[in-house]
C-alpha cells in the first residue's frame, strides 16, 4: 500500500508504523519503534496523535485514503453489475496484499470512523448506479449492507486461512451469490417490474427539482416501501 511523500513528522511517523505494521502486524507498532523507524523523539507521537490507538487510527486513514484515490481513479465499466464485480475483485486483492492493514482498517475500526464512511460511500454509489440502471431488487441501503458484510467478510476469512488451505474460489462465489442477491439481469422487456422501477426513481431523486421538499419526502417515502416489499 502505497502512502503519500510527507516529509514532515507527521507524514514520518505514519509512514513508520505503517511499514512496521505490514512488516509485523500491529504489536510491531509500539512507541519505541515507530520513533527509531521515524526519526523522531517519542513525545512527538504522543502530541501528535495522542496514544497508540491514535497512531493506528492515524494509519488505518491513510490507507482509506489510499485505498478510495486508488479505487476512484479510472473510469467506471458501462455495466454497472460489472463495475460492481471489478470493485469486489479489487477489495478481495487488495486484502490478501496487505492483510494487517486490511484487518486494522475493517476488523478494528472503530463505529463512525470518518474514513470508514468515505469508503462506504464509494461503494454506495456504485450500487446507486445499479438503481439507476433498473437493476437493484433490494432497497440500495440493504445492497450497500450486503456487499460490505459479505465482502469484508469473505476477505478476512481468506486473511485468517493460511495460504495453501484457501479456497481458490471462496470469492468468486460469495461475490456471484451477493451479486444475485440485490440484482436483476437486464431487462429484456420495457417493464422490469415494480422493484427495479421503484428502486431506479428512487436512485434519481437528487436530480429532481420539479417537486418541493416536502413532495420529494413523500415520494422517497412512497418509493422505499415499494422496495423494501420484497
Amino acid at each position: 500500500m502505497s502512502v503519500d511523500t510527507d516529509e514532515s513528522p507527521r507524514g514520518r511517523i505514519v509512514a513508520a508504523a505503517l511499514r512496521l505494521l505490514e512488516a509485523s502486524g500491529p504489536d510491531a507498532v509500539s512507541t519505541r519503534a515507530v520513533s527509531a523507524a521515524a526519526g523522531v523523539q517519542a513525545p512527538t507521537i504522543y502530541r501528535l496523535f495522542g496514544d497508540k490507538q491514535g497512531l493506528l487510527d492515524a494509519v488505518a486513514t491513510e490507507g482509506f485514503t489510499s485505498y478510495i484515490a486508488a479505487k476512484t481513479a479510472g473510469e467506471p465499466h458501462p455495466d454497472p453489475v460489472e463495475d460492481l464485480r471489478a470493485s469486489w475483485d479489487e477489495h478481495v486483492a487488495m486484502g490478501l496484499a496487505h492483510p494487517a492493514l486490511y484487518e486494522l482498517m475493517y476488523a478494528r475500526a472503530r463505529p463512525g470512523s470518518p474514513a470508514l464512511e468515505a469508503a462506504a460511500d464509494v461503494l454506495a454509489k456504485r450500487i446507486g448506479r445499479i438503481a439507476e440502471a433498473g437493476r437493484l431488487r433490494v432497497p440500495e441501503e440493504r445492497a450497500v449492507g450486503l456487499v460490505r458484510a459479505v465482502g469484508e467478510g469473505t476477505t478476512l476469512t481468506l486473511i485468517a486461512t493460511p495460504e495453501d488451505r484457501r479456497d481458490p474460489h471462496l470469492a468468486e462465489s460469495a461475490r456471484e451469490a451477493v451479486i444475485a442477491a440485490i440484482t436483476t439481469d437486464a431487462p429484456a422487456l420495457p417493464d422490469p417490474g415494480p422493484i427495479p422501477a421503484a428502486a431506479a426513481l428512487r436512485a434519481a431523486l437528487p436530480g429532481v427539482d420539479a417537486l418541493s421538499p416536502a413532495e420529494l419526502g413523500m415520494l422517497r417515502e412512497w418509493l422505499d416501501r415499494i422496495t423494501g416489499s420484497s
